[in-house]
């Protein structure tokens, strides 16, 4: 699944979330807005509730890209 595909389905979810990338918090929407193609097309692995992480050319889970945080995102 890439990280597109993720997020597409995060936006289309009414329970709001909130994503972590070490710097600020994100809704999904405003990812699928801000990040490039090249970055959506990565392979990547959501485990509900706590993360989602980079698939590697192995197949095996690399670095985690985002953590998860529940309750309402702020879009002020």
């Amino acid at each position: 699944m890439s990280l597109k595909e993720i997020l597409e389905k995060m936006a289309g979810d009414e329970a709001a979330c909130q994503l972590w990338d070490g710097t600020r918090n994100w809704n999904a929407g405003e990812l699928l807005g801000a990040l490039p193609n090249t970055r959506l097309t990565t392979r990547a692995h959501l485990q509900p509730g706590l993360y989602i992480a980079e698939i590697n050319e192995a197949g095996y889970l690399g670095r985690v890209m985002y953590t998860l945080k529940s309750g309402a995102v702020s879009t002020t």
